[in-house]
């Protein structure tokens, strides 16, 4: 009867993270945007966040100052301050994290100019428009589809160990994998209504905020102008660069262990 013990912990956790992504998607849902919402402008800074996160905005930062050669990015991975004036807090708070010497690892530049108040600052001006989501990703949608699908992964082992055990003749093992079928259907049906009723799972932006960045995309014109290129940038990351410099750059960013973020408080 040890399989019986371990339906319940499949249902329990099969239960539970099929609630917290309801409860996520409904406390998405109800992050309103304040009145002046509709008519505000994404910056490219506001739109790189809502994309990406605090990560996206250092990542936007590095590669404007590198088209306006303020700022060097070697396909070596290392970044060297041409212009040690910042123009605005998000370019000083990179100039700040390389450092007086004016050379640094992308990787730790990035971390920390991710972590800087100038960021910060840009989170909670969008979490008070209702553009961002005030949990800093840690539980919204697509957290809770990650945790829905962990959960189908742990019913399907649980129901797998299950049948491996020795059973008596009078617990047939197809009645047990019906059992553990139930469990296994709560969570793939949750994640298909998830899907269709809310995909794409946003991790920063409210429903306002994604739209709103969609129509920053619709908005640009097509041409390989400064605007489009960083607004790529901004919207998809660094993998939307063409250049192949600047992307031998930014390929030596995750392998180092400083590049991490770390939540904000």
């Amino acid at each position: 009867m040890f399989w019986v013990l371990f339906l319940l912990v499949a249902w329990a956790v099969a239960g539970a993270s099929c609630l917290r992504l309801c409860l996520a998607a409904v406390r998405t849902a109800a992050v309103e945007p304040r009145a002046a919402a509709p008519e505000h402008r994404l910056t490219l800074y506001e739109a790189a966040f809502l994309s990406g996160g605090p990560r996206r905005v250092a990542d936007l930062t590095l590669v404007s100052m590198a088209r306006q050669r303020r700022l060097l990015l070697a396909h070596t991975g290392w970044a060297t301050v041409v212009d040690p004036h910042g123009r605005d807090d998000m370019e000083r708070s990179v100039i700040g994290a390389i450092g007086p010497g004016g050379q640094s690892r992308i990787a730790p530049v990035r971390s920390a100019a991710a972590a800087a108040d100038a960021v910060r600052g840009l989170a909670d001006r969008l979490v008070g428009a209702g553009l961002a989501l005030p949990d800093g990703g840690t539980g919204g949608v697509a957290a809770g589809v990650r945790r829905v699908r962990a959960a189908a992964a742990a019913v399907c082992g649980l129901g797998l160990v299950s049948l491996a055990l020795p059973l008596p003749a009078t617990e047939p093992r197809p009645l047990i994998a019906l059992w553990f079928a139930l469990p296994l259907a709560l969570t793939l049906g949750c994640l298909a209504i998830t899907r269709m009723e809310i995909h794409p799972y946003a991790r920063w932006a409210s429903p306002a905020g994604q739209r709103l960045v969609g129509a920053l995309v619709r908005q640009a014109d097509g041409t390989a102008d400064d605007r489009t290129f960083l607004t790529s940038v901004a919207v998809r990351g660094v993998h939307a660069i063409g250049e192949p410099d600047l992307r031998a750059a930014f390929a030596h960013r995750e392998k180092h262990p400083g590049d991490r973020w770390e939540r904000r408080a």
